[in-house]
């Protein structure tokens, strides 16, 4: 496993990724097509730009979890989102991940995490607390990591402290996936904390920044049937970079 490094054109990509801009050799768009190249690759990262993670976070069974506090709200949650759609089902099977707390300090490249299982149709929910080291970092913050191939493709969600960043990572490209519907946009201090929860049904996500929903539409020919990772994306090389904390976290599928 290796980080995603964005092409050196990281800033303008930025600042056009909201308009499906081409950019540069990034082919910048919310459906890219099976046939989308990069004509300028990024390059490969060296063994001295690619620790890998020194510990992988497993889910520990809770089973009296139906009788805490957070199961209890997990359960409310689970039953609204039935009523707008962002499940199917209310019955399955859910787990809490131990917390995370990692520091990631290479601009423009995120890490992930990834946990011993796979999964398609999910909901995650986790508080989030991160902090940025440059007090002008480019975009970054705490982010997971679903639907990892083992090529590398997949689905990345990071929230900063202006936006929610959807990506989708194939080959050599990183897409931005353009929203369905929402703000897409928050408003936070560094440092920063927030309620964060993201479901995955087939085609669609839904991404909820304290109780603020934005949905998103998922390539139609990109799995998101894959493995599960927490990841950062940095926004500077100063000092510890991007920390990023996630606690109270529920991992739960339907059955």
């Amino acid at each position: 496993m290796k980080p995603i490094k964005f092409p050196p054109f990281l800033y303008l990509f930025l600042v056009l990724v909201l308009t499906g801009i081409a950019c540069g050799g990034m082919s910048v768009t919310s459906t890219p097509t099976p046939a989308a190249t990069a004509t300028d690759a990024p390059p490969e990262a060296t063994a001295t730009k690619t620790p890998r993670p020194t510990s992988t976070p497993r889910p520990s069974p809770t089973p009296n979890a139906a009788a805490t506090q957070k199961a209890e709200d997990f359960n409310v949650l689970l039953s609204e989102y039935k009523e707008k759609g962002y499940v199917t089902t209310t019955t399955g099977e859910f787990f809490e991940p131990d917390p995370f707390q990692e520091d990631w300090a290479q601009l423009g490249w995120y890490q992930w995490w990834p946990f011993d299982f796979k999964a398609k149709d999910f909901v995650f929910s986790a508080h989030f607390d991160w902090s940025l080291a440059s007090a002008t970092p480019e975009i970054s913050g705490c982010g997971v990591i679903f639907g990892l191939q083992e090529n590398d493709d997949h689905y990345a969600v990071f929230l900063d402290t202006s936006r929610i960043l959807f990506l989708m990572g194939r080959g050599t490209n990183v897409y931005n996936v353009g929203k369905t519907r929402g703000p897409g946009t928050v408003n936070f201090s560094n440092p920063a904390e927030a309620d964060f929860v993201l479901s995955v049904k087939g085609q669609s996500a839904y991404v909820s920044v304290d109780d603020v929903v934005t949905e998103y539409t998922l390539s139609a020919d990109q799995t998101s049937a894959g493995t599960f990772a927490f990841s950062i994306l940095s926004g500077t090389n100063k000092d510890y970079g991007t920390r990023c904390g996630m606690t109270d976290m529920i991992f739960w599928e339907p059955k």
